[in-house]
């Protein structure tokens, strides 16, 4: 694989299932800028661009970000990319089919389009362990095992659309994500060949 070709990758799981780990380690493997939606919206509103400003109004009032808003993120983060391929790793977006459809069309102006959607399998059973581990780790109180279980079946009922979305246009490629790091990350470098 050329570093001219585009490629732009999803990466998606539960909440405790390694996320950021894999995604740093696969933006640095395959050279792809790591695109966070999260990160991009601080970055705005700390740098007061017109769109951070529109996004601290809304935040401020307690509202979700609109789509609108965070598609016009990504535009501007492909629009200033230093090359002309589209070669990035999208965490935390698209969330759901509406936003994916936003992407693609979005992907489309800049002449890519999305080569695989990554989702990390593991049990909710792991996740409640690992989820309580860090919050002991981190000193957080308020995740016990009652809000963890809580947070899992509101992932699984806003990311389930999203899931059936990449399946049935071929894009889904789904990874246990149980294991090392290491063990993980060559599952998702395989189904990436």
């Amino acid at each position: 694989m050329a570093l001219t070709d585009s490629e732009v990758l999803l990466l998606m799981g539960p909440p405790g299932a390694g996320k950021g780990t894999q995604a740093s380690k696969l933006a640095r493997a395959r050279v792809l800028t790591k695109l966070s939606t999260g990160d991009m919206l601080r970055d705005h509103v700390s740098r007061g661009t017109a769109l951070g400003q529109e996004a601290k109004a809304i935040m401020d009032a307690g509202n979700l970000v609109s789509d609108e808003i965070i598609v016009g993120m990504v535009r501007s983060a492909l629009e200033n990319r230093e090359n002309e391929s589209v070669r990035v790793l999208l965490d935390g977006f698209p969330r759901t089919p509406g936003q994916a459809d936003a992407l693609n069309d979005l992907l489309t102006e800049f002449g890519a389009g999305l080569s695989a959607a990554v989702l990390l399998e593991v049990n909710e059973d792991e996740l409640v362990s690992r989820l309580l581990q860090r919050a002991n780790d981190q000193g957080r109180s308020d995740d016990n095992e009652e809000t963890i279980r809580n947070r899992m079946k509101v992932y699984k009922n806003q990311t389930q659309p999203l899931i059936d979305y990449y399946q049935t246009r071929g894009k889904l490629r789904s990874v246990d994500g149980l294991g090392s790091v290491e063990d993980v990350f060559a599952r998702i470098t395989e189904v990436l060949s």
